[in-house]
């Protein structure tokens, strides 16, 4: 290369040098004032320099900062619950021990038919308490008036439940226990001479009462069709020994109307019983000749009683 080119490119490498020192001088008061203008989404890749004017926005320091909506939802109050008025369109079932819900199934077709909402309980029979427990999941479904329902053993756990629910309007008892402050079932069993269905049952290992299957028709369900008493023999439900001795704490036909169904012919609970516990209670009283299982054999019989109770408890609304 001859001198005067070697000369031109020396000067040429000089000028590159001093552009590359300029821009490296220049560099560090340029970039960040571009960087946000230029390219927004960047912020999230450098979460280490935030920009110091949007804290005050983000967070603000005083109250008077804190948009007024937010003052009447934090601190609006409950509406009151609405009173409990209206027509008696909400019927629950509870039934009792050696049988389940299903006893209550010609009965629940009847009220369907005259349009009531009606609901049957499962009770697990394992316990008062449990009983309870199970009534009370099953109000706390209704909207509305109800009149609530109990078949045998079902009337201790609806004097329990039913106290002090405010939907409950009315109690009906179906040949039905009704015991009083701190009774049990036994204690009103023993105001009569033992009842023939009595002698039919018998304990398990696990503590759990069974009916004999052999004295289900005769003792339990006389005016059910044998058929039918040997389908709802095989399918009882055995209930805890212990629950006849379980006392009630409270007593909702103390503070309801109430309604009594005596089944003259019952041999499961004596008739004088039923009827001493009707008149203590004060209860309007319907006797059907009947077995203990009455809501099988006169579903419809037991359904008027329940309807009729309903419209005069929907009249006093």
């Amino acid at each position: 290369m001859s001198p005067k080119r070697l000369l031109c490119a020396a000067a040429l490498c000089l000028c590159f040098a001093a552009a590359g020192a300029l821009a490296q001088t220049a560099a560090p008061t340029a970039e960040p004032a571009a960087e946000p203008a230029d390219m927004p989404g960047m912020e999230s890749s450098a979460p280490e320099a935030p920009e110091p004017p949007a804290a005050p926005a983000a967070m603000p320091a005083t109250p008077a900062a804190v948009p007024t909506p937010a003052t009447p939802k934090a601190t609006a109050a409950k509406p009151p619950a609405a009173p409990i008025t209206g027509p008696v369109r909400n019927v629950v079932l509870v039934h009792g021990a050696f049988v389940d819900g299903s006893s209550w199934n010609g009965v629940v077709a009847k009220l369907q038919q005259k349009g009531y909402h009606v609901s049957s309980v499962q009770n697990p029979l394992t316990s008062l308490a449990d009983d309870v427990a199970a009534t009370r999941r099953v109000l706390a479904r209704q909207d509305g008036p109800t009149i609530l329902v109990g078949h045998s053993w079902g009337g201790v756990v609806i004097t329990e439940a039913g106290a002090n629910a405010p939907n409950v309007a009315g109690l009906v008892y179906v040949a039905a226990i009704a015991p009083d402050l701190h009774e049990s079932t036994m204690d009103l069993m023993k105001r009569a001479a033992p009842a023939p269905a009595g002698q039919a049952i018998t304990a398990d290992s696990t503590g759990f009462l069974w009916l004999d299957r052999s004295k289900y028709h005769a003792d339990f369900a006389a005016d059910v069709p044998e058929n039918l008493t040997r389908v709802l023999s095989a399918a009882q439900q055995p209930i805890s020994a212990r629950a006849f001795s379980e006392t009630v704490s409270q007593v909702a036909w103390r503070e309801k109307p109430s309604w009594y169904i005596v089944t003259t012919r019952d041999r499961a609970i004596s008739p004088e019983v039923e009827q001493f516990m009707a008149n203590r209670m004060g209860a309007k009283i319907v006797p059907i000749s009947s077995s203990h299982l009455v809501p099988v054999s006169h579903a419809g019989a037991v359904a008027d009683v329940i309807d009729r109770a309903a419209r005069e408890l929907s009249r006093q609304q």
